[in-house]
């Protein structure tokens, strides 16, 4: 356990250093990622104007619910960026660098890569919270609780599916498609869709427990939800890993051993 906080506290560091050795490009993709989260609230903000609220979701819970998903998207892809790389990094043979040293192998996939541009989601994921929430202050202790537990979500979720590579020709497509639902469908009000498709967004798709129903706790909080939340996000972590280690065994090796500096 603590090698691999040390693992991941160096990591971050040196990506952090490698992104800021380019200043310019690393402000300008956080800033374009940041201009984009707000143009798609804006859109909301233009509906809440004509709509007092959407199956009770006012304004402010749906900025609460964008602010969480913004800032858990944001730290999962700063601090284990290769999250969604890793069906092409098996089918590329990439995978065969992480096998040959000593860490953890999946840890260290997860943690090797840094998404530059998720800065400007965790910054605008704060803003939009901060904001446009009354009584935001007092409730951003459980907003940053919540947004680690889906940021779990989102590295389980993307571990799992990326897993199906070892298992499924072809299946890079696939990876893709899932990965994108659980993204879109987090932004949105749960109440909006009908029971079945909520059943799945709190299963299949968990886009629910990193989007809805935290925001709901922090208006009504339940600590019977928060066990529950917190309880999916370790099984997730967990069924991912073993996921991941049993394909590991069906893993033909690329022969792509490389160096890297």
């Amino acid at each position: 356990m603590r090698k691999g906080l040390s693992l991941l506290v160096g990591y971050v560091r040196h990506n952090l250093m490698s992104a800021m050795e380019y200043r310019a490009a690393f402000l300008l993709q956080a800033f374009g990622m940041a201009l984009n989260n707000t143009i798609f609230l804006f859109f909301w903000w233009v509906l809440f104007e004509r709509l007092p609220d959407i199956q009770g979701w006012t304004l402010p819970m749906v900025a609460t619910v964008f602010g969480l998903v913004a800032v858990a998207f944001g730290l999962a892809n700063v601090l284990f960026g290769n999250c969604l790389r890793i069906a092409s990094t098996v089918v590329s043979g990439d995978l065969d660098y992480y096998l040959a040293l000593p860490a953890d192998p999946l840890l260290h996939l997860l943690i090797s890569r840094t998404q530059v541009s998720s800065w400007g989601d965790m910054i605008s994921g704060f803003g939009i919270f901060l904001f446009l929430v009354p009584g935001s202050l007092a409730k951003l202790p459980l907003f940053v609780c919540y947004s680690l537990i889906g940021m779990l979500v989102f590295v389980g979720f993307a571990v799992i599916v990326g897993s199906l590579v070892f298992f499924l020709d072809q299946s890079q497509d696939i990876v893709g498609y899932l990965y994108n639902a659980l993204i879109s469908f987090s932004l949105y009000p749960i109440d909006i869709f009908p029971r079945v498709v909520r059943l799945l967004l709190y299963t299949v798709v968990p886009a629910a427990m990193v989007g809805a129903l935290p925001a709901r706790l922090l208006f009504d909080f339940r600590w019977d939800l928060l066990g529950a939340m917190v309880g999916f996000a370790v099984g997730i972590l967990f069924l991912g890993r073993v996921l991941f280690y049993a394909g590991l065994r069906r893993y033909e090796s690329g022969n792509r051993v490389t160096v890297r500096g």
